[in-house]
């Protein structure tokens, strides 16, 4: 039998779209948990600590929605690795044929303003390959979802990115920094900057046609980049 043409798309398999509906499932779940830390955000009552080495915010909200997801993803797949930006990592992920990756609130800062752009970002990787990611913005009431060859959506209806190849003009999501004159020696290209708070939120507003990419310089982590 021939080998597959690798630029053939994967056919999704059971698996992978039972992954993705139980990340839909759990991301709405650990939506619903943060936007009740949210109210009490608005009255002053939300615990928020600094990481370590400068890593940037932490609240209860984020630990919560960590030990709510850990607890309900690893019920229903007890055999998956877990990774999570506000867990501790451990070697034994490395011998699971599947990982949970996820980062509870994306976009903490934001959240922690009481605004609306923030994101849990949930995947599943086999092999390191991203099979299945969901990204829920509860407080916008937006659900973006994929699975391996099934394609990405958008609250249940097909998206996809603009196909747009030029970056000269192009509508880019991107923080300031990333377009300052010394990271462009041959010239900052023209382009229409704009930003969003969720690195999660950004990449899906590229996957799908709104903008034409997002761009960033910053350091990533597999959870700010697994679930888009």
């Amino acid at each position: 039998m021939p080998e597959a043409d690798q630029d053939t798309p994967a056919r999704p398999g059971e698996d992978d779209l039972a992954d993705r509906d139980l990340l839909v499932a759990a991301g709405a779940e650990a939506g619903a948990l943060a936007l009740g830390h949210a109210e009490r955000g608005k009255r002053g009552e939300l615990g928020i600590d600094e990481k370590p080495g400068g890593q940037g915010p932490v609240t209860e909200a984020d630990l919560a929605v960590d030990a709510h997801l850990k607890d309900a993803l690893g019920s229903a797949r007890p055999s998956y690795g877990w990774l999570s930006e506000e867990s501790d990592d451990g070697p034994e992920r490395l011998s699971a044929e599947r990982v949970f990756i996820v980062d509870p609130i994306d976009g903490t800062r934001a959240f922690i303003a009481g605004e609306k752009g923030w994101a849990v970002a949930l995947a599943v990787v086999a092999q390191g390959r991203v099979t299945a990611a969901a990204v829920v913005l509860p407080a916008r009431g937006e659900v973006y979802a994929a699975a391996l060859g099934a394609g990405a959506t958008k609250n249940g209806a097909a998206i996809a990115g603009s196909g747009r190849r030029v970056l000269q003009g192009a509508r880019v999501l991107a923080a300031r920094p990333t377009f300052a004159a010394e990271h462009w020696p041959g010239g900052v290209p023209d382009i229409d900057r704009s930003f969003r708070p969720s690195l999660a939120w950004r990449m899906c507003l590229a996957a799908s046609g709104r903008f034409d990419a997002m761009a960033t310089i910053r350091p990533c982590w597999e959870w700010d980049v697994a679930s888009k």
